[in-house]
C-alpha cells in the first residue's frame, strides 16, 4: 500500500510538472514582439527569369496582418498580390499583437516585368505616376440626375460647373482631383486650396448589367476618407458617397454614377463628369 501512494505522488507531481509547459507557452504566444522580430517576407513570382508583377506576401509572426502593397490593402496571413507599376515598390506591413500594440515594417520589392496583366484603369487614371481631373465642362452637364440603367449622363436635372459651388462649397470652378498610382491616393483640392486626402480602388469585376445582357457599368471605383468631387447622395440627404458605378473611364474623360441601394432600372441614379487636365 505504501509503494501505491509513493506511486500515485511521484504520477500526480510528473503531470504538475507537464502542465506548466503549455501555460508558459500560451504565455510566449499572447505576449508583445518588436518590428525587429517580424518573419515577414515579399517576394516576386520570377518567370522566365524575371521578377513578375505578382508578390506572394508571408507572415510567420504571431501577429495579425495587414499588408498595404500601395494599390491595395490584405489582412492574409498569406497572400498573393498584383502590382501595378515596375521598378520598386514600398510594401507596409502593420502587425497586431495580442495585447493590442501595433507594430510597423516596410518591405521592398523590385518588379522587373509586368508579366501579369494590369487593368487598364490604372493607367488611364494616372497616367502611370499622377494625374489631375477637373469637371468635364466639354459635356452638356456636368453632374445631375437621370435615369439608372438608363442614362449615360446627367439627364434630368443637371448643373453646370458654375452651379457646383451651391451643392458643394469650393468644389466647383477652380476645384480638382488628383489620383495618385503609389499607394493609390486620391487628393481633392478645393478651389480655396484646402486638400483632402484619402484613397481609392478599382472592382472590374462588379459590372453593371442591362437585361439584354449588355453593360451598362464597367466596374466600380471605390473611395476611402474622401469623395470625388460634390460627392453625395441627395436623394440621401446629402450623405457622402464612396461607391461608384464606372461608365465611362479612358486617357481623357470619366463618367462616374450612383443610385441609393435597391434603385430599379430608371430610378434616380446620379452623375459626374470629368475630364483629365
Amino acid at each position: 500500500m505504501k509503494n501505491r501512494k509513493i506511486y500515485f505522488l511521484y504520477s500526480l507531481l510528473a503531470l504538475l510538472v507537464l502542465a506548466c509547459d503549455p501555460l508558459e507557452d500560451r504565455m510566449n504566444l499572447g505576449s508583445a514582439i518588436t518590428a525587429e522580430e517580424l518573419k515577414i517576407s515579399a517576394t516576386p513570382i520570377v518567370v522566365n527569369g524575371k521578377k513578375s508583377n505578382k508578390v506572394v506576401l508571408v507572415n510567420n509572426s504571431p501577429v495579425l496582418s495587414s499588408w498595404n502593397f500601395g494599390v491595395g490593402v490584405t489582412q492574409k496571413m498569406t497572400d498573393t498580390v498584383l502590382m501595378v507599376s515596375t521598378g520598386q515598390s514600398e510594401i507596409l506591413f502593420t502587425g497586431r499583437n495580442a495585447d493590442g500594440t501595433t507594430i510597423t515594417k516596410t518591405l521592398t520589392v523590385d518588379i522587373e516585368e509586368l508579366t501579369f496583366e494590369v487593368p487598364l484603369e490604372w493607367g488611364y487614371l494616372t497616367g502611370g505616376s499622377e494625374k489631375t481631373w477637373v469637371w468635364d465642362t466639354d459635356k452638356p452637364a456636368v453632374w445631375g440626375n437621370g435615369g439608372y440603367k438608363g442614362n449615360v449622363a446627367p439627364a434630368w436635372w443637371t448643373l453646370q460647373e458654375a452651379d457646383i459651388n451651391g451643392q458643394a462649397a469650393n468644389e466647383g470652378v477652380g476645384a480638382k482631383m488628383i489620383f495618385y498610382l503609389q499607394n493609390a491616393e486620391l487628393h481633392k483640392v478645393k478651389s480655396n486650396g484646402t486638400i483632402e486626402k484619402g484613397s481609392y480602388k478599382f472592382e472590374m469585376d462588379k459590372q453593371v448589367l442591362l437585361d439584354d445582357g449588355s453593360v451598362w457599368a464597367k466596374g466600380k471605383l471605390t473611395t476611402k476618407g474622401v469623395t470625388v468631387l460634390c460627392g453625395k447622395s441627395p436623394d440621401e440627404g446629402g450623405s457622402p458617397v464612396y461607391e461608384y458605378d464606372i461608365i465611362v473611364l479612358n486617357g481623357s474623360e470619366m463618367m462616374l454614377s450612383y443610385a441609393p441601394p435597391g434603385t430599379g432600372a430608371w430610378g434616380t441614379a446620379w452623375f459626374w463628369a470629368f475630364k483629365a487636365q
